[in-house]
């Protein structure tokens, strides 16, 4: 995330603000859960799946600086990559969609009835639903904040000058600085809001929620489940959170979802999770420096195995280095797992090695930027080697076979992790989420562990 806080910006943004701010406002947004990419083909979708999760992947690598026990939501699958959950804000509410982001920790919605936002079409058809517009004015809880607030250096994440932001010489010197956050793909630009945030019988007065009137690639708002002041988990002071991923064959179907549940009280709930194998989260000694980095939550993963066959990777991309750099993070916006380059192409190497049964079809690696790619005659008979990971604590996992790798028409299985140009710096590995499909995963922040299961995400 960046935020950005030049006097030029703050004043231009501010000023073209106002005029919106105190006449009604509308948010031209469409509602995520009806979208559908206009793909033409399979190959097309997933190759803009891999696009967005390099992408995706490159951000978080080298971001700039920038009374119930629980509540339940419904999560929904898109085929443009996301989960989404409905969020309402407001005195009354009003209800939005937001992209669920465990690596970022910011929440923020379409702001204004001159609204913009480029490439954000994510919808095939001209009559799709639009989602009800989150009008300020109409909410008694709506309020601006204040540069001197402190909330505004969540949102900035304390890279605020007040000498410079905030004196008499500045533009409308009591507003808290326009931020800006870059997600990769995608990028959006606002004021940050106070608001009343509404949640399945639970309110919470007060909450920083970030007001954006420009955005680039984003199909909805984000809300922030990362580690910073400004998530959601910890604006709520959640003592854990978990969802179960549902199957990406329910992409933009409306009808299919799973769900995410807010552990609200500062005591155990009670809920048995002895199913549950758990793994520590693990700490990147250099957040202090690289304070981009201090939202993720890091896994220590040990090793990884193919058809019982340990996959040799150099250490430094599993655990993070006293330069802050490599390790592994879990990201509920990449969809498909990055893998630094040195440590996939053994992974890939072996796969090739050990997948004797079925011929490689290189032209198709080109067409989807995934790989590599077998020639498969039934998906439904067909014998890949095992994929499993091992994290410390004791904690391991068997992938399903169609966790990692895509069956698509024509007889085609490729393999859904993806790897780029080698980058020295930021995490060695982003589990996605193509790869926890029907796996309940639970955020144990109380215990600072992340604890799973594989079960069928209903």
């Amino acid at each position: 995330m960046v935020s950005v806080t030049s006097s030029w910006l703050y004043c231009l943004s501010l000023l073209s603000l106002f005029p919106f701010i105190s006449s009604s406002i509308t948010i031209p947004l469409q509602y995520p859960q009806t979208n559908q990419i206009p793909f033409q083909d399979q190959y097309q979708k997933l190759n803009h799946l891999v696009t967005t999760s390099l992408a995706r992947a490159r951000h978080l690598k080298n971001p700039q600086p920038t009374p119930a026990a629980t509540a339940t939501a419904p999560l929904f699958s898109h085929s443009y990559g996301g989960y989404s959950i409905s969020l309402s804000f407001g005195t009354p509410p009003q209800t939005l969609s937001f992209i669920m982001d465990t690596g970022s920790d910011v929440v923020w919605f379409p702001c204004t009835s001159r609204y913009l936002c480029k490439h954000c079409s994510f919808s095939s058809s001209s009559s799709s639903p639009r989602i009800q517009p989150f009008i300020p004015k109409e909410s008694s809880s709506s309020k601006i904040i204040g540069c001197k607030n402190p909330k505004c250096s969540w949102i900035h994440q304390s890279n605020i000058n007040y000498d410079q932001d905030c004196s008499v010489n500045s533009c409308l010197n009591q507003t808290c600085p326009p931020y800006m956050i870059l997600y990769g793909s995608g990028t959006t630009v606002g004021i940050a809001l106070s608001e009343t945030l509404h949640l399945h019988g639970l309110s919470k007065p007060n909450f920083l929620v970030g007001c954006s009137v420009l955005s680039s690639h984003q199909p909805a708002g984000i809300a922030g489940f990362g580690r910073g002041l400004s998530s959601l988990p910890s604006q709520l002071g959640l003592g854990k959170f978990s969802y179960c991923l549902l199957s990406r064959r329910f992409d933009d179907d409306t009808k299919k979802s799973s769900s995410l549940v807010l552990d609200i009280e500062q005591l155990d709930s009670g809920k048995k999770t002895n199913a549950l194998v758990y793994t520590p989260f693990v700490k990147n000694p250099k957040v202090e420096d690289k304070s981009s980095f201090s939202v993720y939550y890091y896994l220590g993963l040990r090793r990884i195995t193919i058809g019982g066959h340990h996959v040799k990777m150099p250490y430094k991309y599993l655990s993070p280095g006293e330069d802050g750099n490599g390790g592994v993070i879990i990201d509920s916006a990449t969809t498909f797992t990055f893998i630094a380059r040195e440590a996939f192409e053994p992974l890939s190497d072996e796969f090739i090695r050990q997948i004797t049964d079925y011929k490689r079809i290189k032209e198709f690696e080109d067409v989807t930027g995934l790989g590599p790619c077998f020639n498969v005659s039934d998906a439904k008979t067909v014998s890949f080697p095992e994929l499993r990971l091992y994290f410390k604590g004791g904690a391991d996992v068997a992938l399903p076979v169609e966790n990692y790798f895509a069956f698509v028409g024509g007889g085609v299985a490729c393999l859904t992790m993806v790897t780029g140009p080698e980058r020295v710096d930021g995490p060695g590995m982003i589990l996605g989420s193509f790869q926890m499909q029907n796996f309940y995963v639970e955020y144990d922040l109380r215990n600072e562990r992340l604890g799973f299961k594989q079960e069928k995400c209903k």
